[in-house]
């Protein structure tokens, strides 16, 4: 896939039928980490405050819009690969401003019967959700907003748990956790909550990881990650044996947990293979 083929484009709008939300404050005075992640796939829905940090991150590790952007082409990658495996459902926790292709588009494009609901507490992704998501006819899109630290919250949502629910958990399920697992510090017990999640899903489902490290560049991550928390947004790389933990008790498709762009690279992709600093797998529970 071509590196333009990742940029922002025009999106239709679309009437979903989105739960409905009172008036919030969006924080636009300081940063926010789906806003800096924005910026750094050189996206346009973000603020001064995010430019700020994310900056001082860039400059503490040159590498890491690399990085960003190989776990988001992984995305893309897997996506394709589970709906050619047979999956029409997906939930995606903490999935973000819309980037297009978002996993909606790259799994409708197999399987337009699809449906995909997507989870973040940031109200301005909300925002942005409700204005340009697009499905085809045949598929769904819901939003949640809720947190990944409240799994049992999330799985008790109507849009999961209800007679109108758009997943239906007793059949297998894609749980995507892309770029969102390294925002939980250690006392929110991320293994746990993983767990639980997981544990919820029928068998034959899929779970979708993509993670920071430092095992590579432990003092430019390091630098990057001060710059992150001097912004109050906390960031935890986690070694290779920490993040192969979380697909205890599943079966890890091959080539296994590595660097993003060496997950089923496609051929003339934008981002090299060599990306070090970033782990990724997509393991199926048995």
């Amino acid at each position: 896939m071509a590196a333009d083929d990742w940029g922002f484009g025009a999106w239709m709008s679309t009437a979903l039928e989105l739960e409905p939300v009172d008036r919030v404050e969006l924080h636009t005075d300081r940063p926010q980490s789906a806003r800096m992640y924005d910026y750094l796939l050189g996206g346009k829905t973000n603020f001064a405050p995010d430019r700020e940090i994310a900056g001082q991150a860039l400059a503490a590790f040159p590498g890491l819009r690399d990085v960003v952007r190989a776990g988001r082409a992984f995305l893309g990658r897997a996506g394709s690969f589970l709906a050619h495996e047979g999956i029409d459902q997906y939930l995606d926790i903490g999935s973000g401003i819309p980037t297009s292709p978002n996993l909606h588009e790259t799994v409708q494009a197999v399987r337009p019967e699809a449906r995909v609901v997507y989870v973040d507490n940031d109200p301005i992704v909300l925002a942005h959700t409700r204005a340009l998501l697009n499905s085809t006819p045949e598929g769904r899109i819901d939003f949640v907003a809720a947190d990944l630290r409240d799994p049992k919250a999330i799985l008790a949502h109507p849009c999961l748990a209800g007679p109108d629910a758009a997943l239906d958990l007793d059949r297998p399920v894609a749980l995507v956790l892309s770029a969102v697992v390294h925002f939980l510090a250690d006392e929110d017990d991320p293994h746990g909550i993983v767990a639980t999640l997981v544990d919820r899903l029928a068998p034959g489902s899929w779970l979708v990881l993509a993670h920071a490290t430092a095992d590579a560049s432990p003092d430019q991550v390091g630098r990057a990650g001060s710059a992150y928390r001097s912004g109050g947004v906390g960031i935890h790389p986690r070694s290779l044996e920490e993040v192969s933990a979380f697909a205890a008790g599943l079966d890890i498709a091959a080539p296994g947990v590595v660097h993003p762009g060496a997950w089923r690279p496609a051929p003339g992709g934008p981002v090299s293979a060599t990306t070090p600093d970033g782990y990724v797998f997509a393991a199926r529970k048995p």
